[in-house]
């Protein structure tokens, strides 16, 4: 189920709480607990509903600017019924946490074995440990390019650096990949000696989505945080070549969703 990053910021404030749907069958069910940018976003309702019946205050706990503006939302797909899902925010990402905790020796002998686990379920042989040595070794590269350096298809690699996700050893990127501490620890481990590496960005990292030229453009401009593009007014970053009006707006939700805002606008 996608969500608009407006709508999600929304609903970890509290001001929204429902979305509409045209399916031909529910693609979510009660309890459902759907990762996004915010955090985890839990379905609390799924019901059908008549269009003609939505009220206001529908529209109002939905986001929508008005009864109309919903109505028409709805408009596509006509045979498909519409669906009233109750959303609540449930949290932060476990995985951020994960990400952060370092393993001590007992953790690292099990992590050690799921990708031991990874690796034998693996039907083109081992690959956890070349993966996260080589998104240690080449940062924010591009998926693509990352993938053609060990000879693989893009979208397998992809599925793969998920699996490494879900155990909290990497992190995705608005291009690229990065090992958490978690996953820097678990490389370490399997080394002579640690690994010397460029000090971690702090900050929250540039969002996904904003597109791979806004995100180059802003690198080559220095600003590969959130924090540090919050110093630039819109107009100084519409001057840059590849920032366009999708990508600013999406860095302008982005903030909103930290409680910032670009300089000029707070």
């Amino acid at each position: 189920m996608m969500i608009r990053p407006a709508e999600l910021a929304a609903i970890k404030a509290g001001t929204v709480d429902l979305a509409f749907r045209r399916w031909a069958r529910p693609r979510v069910v009660v309890g459902t607990r759907m990762r996004t940018a915010v955090g985890l976003v839990e379905v609390t309702s799924v019901e059908q509903v008549s269009v003609s019946g939505l009220r206001a205050e529908d529209a109002r706990r939905a986001g929508a600017p008005s009864l109309t503006a919903l109505k028409e939302a709805l408009a596509a797909r006509p045979d498909d019924p519409a669906w009233r899902i109750g959303l609540a925010y449930a949290g932060p990402d476990p995985r951020e946490a994960l990400r952060a905790a370092v393993p001590d020796a007992d953790e690292l002998v099990a992590i050690q074995a799921r990708l031991d686990r990874l690796d034998a379920a693996s039907a083109h042989g081992p690959w956890t440990r070349e993966t996260l040595d080589l998104i240690d070794l080449h940062p924010t590269v591009r998926a693509p390019d990352l993938a053609a350096r060990v000879g693989r298809e893009t979208a397998d690699f992809k599925k793969d650096v998920r699996k490494l996700k879900e155990l909290g050893l990497t992190e995705s990127l608005a291009i690229g990949y990065l090992l958490s501490p978690r996953g820097e620890a678990v490389v370490d481990a399997g080394l002579p000696e640690p690994r010397v590496r460029a000090p971690r960005q702090e900050g929250r990292p540039l969002p996904r989505g904003i597109g791979a030229p806004a995100t180059r453009a802003l690198r080559e401009a220095g600003l590969t945080t959130l924090e540090q593009v919050a110093t630039r007014t819109e107009a100084d970053l519409a001057a840059m070549h590849g920032v366009g009006p999708i990508a600013i707006a999406r860095l302008r939700e982005a903030l909103a969703e930290q409680g910032g805002a670009l300089a000029g606008q707070g």
